[in-house]
Parts: structure tokens; sequence; C-alpha cells
């Protein structure tokens, strides 16, 4: 059976928990989605609890460019000819009993995701999860020197008005799903919510971006209405976007484009984000153009 690759090893006294995914892989521009769960594993104190077992999950080997296949296979270290590290996708499950969260760090399957979900399915019916979240990020054209804009996806048409007080967008697209939407429309079919959260974060920043997983997390934070002391991230954001910005300057022609992405940004958020300021700013004859 699918859930015999869940194994729990502890049981940690939750009462109303929420589960929280965070996914390496194709929805993990800058590091948005392993970041933002790190990070709040990492101040809240979270422990270890349960793991998915990864084999019969991913492919290791298959024919192809060696820049591409080696995106999939295992990480190994090697010191002096010694193996020191032999490294395969972890899944596992941490819990804060304190925040009454359950948060979910792994790699996206390769295949067999009916029975990958499976498993996340079985621990939600263990615990008496009801509501899952999904954080995860993809790049855009959007400036550094903004905020990430949050797309939403949701399972059951009722949790589109909660999410509306958010300020987030409801995603319109149509092509290659992941793992997420799979577990979003499987939950339709059970006693389940989810909420898949996307930030669109910049496509010219390159690795992990602090700015953006300290932006997303104080506002999942505030979704969760959760009290997480975030300051040492903001700290590492705004140092983040000032050196980058220093490195832009330097580069005439892309820090005119950023400054085009700005002017579209702005324009985007006042059009369709502020239709009724604009609109009274009309009536009183103030023209912003």
């Amino acid at each position: 059976m699918a859930a015999d690759k869940l194994s729990i090893y502890k049981r940690p006294k939750l009462h109303n928990p929420r589960l929280l995914l965070g996914f390496s892989g194709w929805m993990d521009s800058g590091e948005v989605s392993t970041g933002t769960v790190k990070c709040l594993i990492e101040r809240l104190g979270a422990q270890k609890f349960a793991e998915i077992e990864p084999e019969g999950f991913y492919l290791y080997s298959f024919p192809g460019l060696m820049e591409v296949t080696s995106m999939f296979r295992p990480h190994v270290e090697i010191k002096e000819g010694l193996i020191r590290a032999f490294d395969v996708p972890a899944d596992t499950f941490f819990y804060s009993e304190e925040k009454d969260l359950i948060m979910f760090l792994g790699k996206e399957p390769n295949q067999q995701w009916e029975n990958f979900a499976q498993c996340i399915f079985s621990l939600c019916a263990e615990f008496g999860v009801k509501v899952i979240y999904f954080i995860g990020s993809v790049a855009g054209l959007v400036p550094h020197t903004r905020e990430p804009r949050l797309f939403c996806t949701v399972s059951h048409a009722e949790l589109k008005e909660t999410f509306r007080h958010y300020g987030v967008n409801f995603t319109s697209y149509e092509g290659p799903a992941s793992i997420v939407t799979y577990l979003t429309a499987s939950c339709t079919e059970r006693d389940l919510s989810m909420v898949s959260l996307v930030a669109t974060v910049p496509a010219y920043v390159q690795g992990s971006n602090p700015k953006c997983i300290e932006a997303v997390t104080r506002r999942l934070v505030g979704m969760l209405k959760m009290d997480v002391d975030l300051d040492d991230l903001t700290v590492v954001s705004e140092e983040f976007e000032k050196r980058l910005s220093e490195v832009v300057q330097e580069q005439p022609e892309l820090a005119g484009n950023i400054h085009k992405l700005e002017e579209d940004y702005d324009n985007e958020i006042f059009n369709h984000e502020m239709g009724d300021l604009k609109e009274w700013l009309e009536q009183k004859g103030i023209r912003l153009d």
C-alpha cells in the first residue's frame, strides 16, 4: 500500500493542525518555497516526526545531457578519496505544538504522484488536518525593489472570499501541472481544503532570494494568524536589496529595464488593485498621468 511509505515515529499533541507544504523543484524559484518553510521550522523550533520513504518516487538515472540528468541524481560528497555523504531526496514532516502546525519539506516526486499524495493524505487523516497550504514561487517579470505578488489557487470556491481579503490574485493558467495541482484537485474529493499560494519573483536574480523569502514568510504568517519574530529576516532582506541595487546601477541597460518593470508593476497595482482610490481621485479632479 502507498501509505506504507509513510513512517510516523512520534505522535505530537496537536488539536486542529494545519499542514504547510514546501517543495524543491519546479515551483521553488529563488528558493522561496523551501526557504519559507525552513525559516518557520527554525523560528518555531519545529521537530521531525514523520517522513515519506523516497524509494520509487524519484528518477536517478535516464538518458540525456549531463547538464539535465545531473539535476535528478543523488548528491554525494567525496573528500580525499573517501565518500563522506550520499544523500537521496528527503521528504520530512515537522511539527510545532505551540502553533498547532505541521510543516512538510521535500522534493517534488518524479513519478507515482497518486501514491505520494496518499502518504500526505494519510498523515492528514491521522492527525486531523482539515486545511493544507502550499507556498511556492515562479520566475517572472517583476522588479526586485517591489513586493512579490501572490497568485492563489483553491480547492473549493468558498475559499476565494477568505483569501481575496489578503490581496492575492487568483490564478489563470493552462499548461503542465505540478504535484501541488494534483493535490489541490484531489482535495475536492476528500474532506480537505487546500490553498496554493505562488509568488512571482524576479527572473534576473539567480539563487536564493532573501527578500522574497522574507516577504512571503511575513504574509504567510499573517494568513496563518501566527506571532513569529521575523526581524532578523527583515535585516537580511534589506541588505540583500541594497547590494543588488548597487550591482544593478553599474549596468545601465539592466537598470533601465528594471525601471520599466517598476513602472509596469506600479501601474498594474494602481489600476487593478486600487481601482476605488483611482476613481475617487478622478472624481476630485486629481490627474496622475
